[in-house]
């Protein structure tokens, strides 16, 4: 079968659009930046004519409806998830005539509690291809904690029962092809690649030949910390979200309506540039997420739900940063600056800038009483990290800002620069610093022999 995988490295996650007769083509876990799907198909000549999900999703949102719309694609669901909006609804044990292929639908409930996978055959082809969601994955399986602490510890328990039994009496040849994967806040993968089979699995996934003593002990240890929005996106995709076209882009707005719109109570300015054009100059204010893979998850992470995003736009273009919102739930758009941030200087508007010190100068700056401040992640902790530093995760350090140490100047850093970036403007907004910013992070450090 004809396979194409569009993979999110940011997320971590994947989806697949899958031939399934010579002019028709089905997705398996379609997120919101449908135009790619739809491009890949039209270049195959191929029509999408049905949607298959595995599971509600917690950490984007859904493009279901955006396909139907575009397409008329029938949308297939997990019976148990009850979603909203009209669809057909899946259960264990059905098998789906989809053009050339049949598909077997699985319960694997774990990752959630109406998960199901879904077993591609097609006669004369000897090896299946298994979508398997979240419910095994490349190195390990996705967590069991995102449908609510009440229902963690079954659904833990669920997961093992998962994978010691439903996918038994598939062969070793079967392709697995998972949603999460390595690097996704879903996920508890070590994999680095996305997709695998089921005999490489059942060889190295240490998942599949623990106790259930040992992984219902061990393996919820593992889960990574929980970005915040991810406590919104099961219910919008369960109701139905709103379809992308519906939509407003938002405006271009001139240096002067851009700040009278910044001061309104519920905008947020997210400057989207890189760390050294953030450094050198920004407006006051301004919540620094430099636009790459993972810009999504630290803008659910950060903003509120509720926020009115004014984008400053750098080398990404507005579709691309308005996809990477709308991709996590952001809807509410109040404009993006005209002219960028040379058109703010040219009229004269205050601008502020970030100090930024190298490896070589942090050693003086903590002999003037400057505190480190590190924002990575726990796990990232383990690699080492600067004499003194206080740690603070990027996502607490909102939540935390005004624990820090009053009256001494900051040295933020993170891994590369780029989480520390963020971090430095989250303290400018709350007022709290001075600071400075760590250029080239833990990694210079290290390089530079400091430890």
């Amino acid at each position: 079968m004809d396979v194409r995988l569009f993979r999110d490295r940011g997320l971590g996650n994947g989806s697949y659009l899958v031939r399934i007769a010579d002019d028709r083509a089905v997705l398996v876990d379609p997120d919101r930046r449908t135009r790619r799907y739809v491009a890949a198909a039209e270049d195959r000549h191929l029509e999408i004519t049905a949607v298959l999900e595995t599971h509600l999703h917690a950490d984007f949102v859904s493009g279901a409806l955006d396909i139907r719309a575009a397409s008329g694609a029938e949308i297939y669901e997990p019976a148990e998830a009850g979603v909203s909006f009209p669809h057909r609804p899946v259960a264990s044990g059905e098998r789906l005539d989809l053009g050339d292929v049949e598909v077997e639908v699985l319960a694997t409930p774990g990752h959630a509690p109406e998960h199901v996978s879904y077993v591609f055959r097609r006669e004369g082809e000897s090896a299946p291809l298994l979508f398997s969601g979240g419910a095994l994955i490349v190195g390990g399986a996705a967590r069991s904690d995102l449908a609510g602490a009440e229902l963690t510890e079954r659904l833990t328990r669920q997961t093992f029962e998962t994978l010691q039994h439903a996918f038994a009496d598939l062969p070793d040849e079967t392709e697995l092809l998972p949603t999460h994967g390595g690097g996704s806040f879903c996920s508890t993968g070590s994999g680095t690649d996305h997709t695998s089979t089921l005999g490489e699995e059942r060889a190295s996934n240490a998942l599949l030949s623990m106790s259930d003593h040992t992984f219902l002990e061990s393996w919820p240890a593992t889960f990574p910390r929980t970005p915040a929005y991810f406590a919104r996106m099961r219910e919008m995709n369960w109701a139905g979200p709103r379809l992308r076209s519906d939509i407003e882009m938002p405006p271009a707005l001139g240096p002067s309506a851009f700040a009278d719109v910044a001061a309104r109570p519920g905008s947020i300015v997210v400057d989207t540039r890189d760390p050294a054009s953030y450094a050198e100059a920004h407006g006051e204010g301004a919540l620094a997420i430099p636009f790459r893979d993972s810009f999504p998850t630290w803008l659910g992470w950060l903003v509120p739900a509720d926020a009115r995003l004014l984008l400053v736009l750098g080398d990404a273009t507005l579709d691309d940063v308005v996809d990477a919102c709308t991709l996590i739930g952001f809807e509410r758009f109040d404009g993006f600056l005209a002219g960028g941030m040379d058109a703010w200087r040219e009229a004269g508007l205050p601008v502020r800038s970030l100090p930024t010190i190298g490896a070589e100068d942090v050693v003086p700056w903590l002999q003037m009483g400057a505190q480190p401040l590190d924002v990575r992640e726990p796990d990232e902790l383990e690699r080492g990290s600067v004499a003194g530093a206080v740690s603070i995760p990027l996502g607490d350090l909102p939540q935390r800002a005004g624990t820090l140490p009053s009256g001494r100047p900051l040295i933020a850093y993170c891994a590369s620069g780029l989480r520390s970036t963020t971090a430095a403007s989250i303290l400018e907004r709350a007022g709290v610093g001075p600071v400075v910013n760590l250029k080239g992070g833990y990694g210079a450090w290290q390089e530079a022999g400091r430890d």
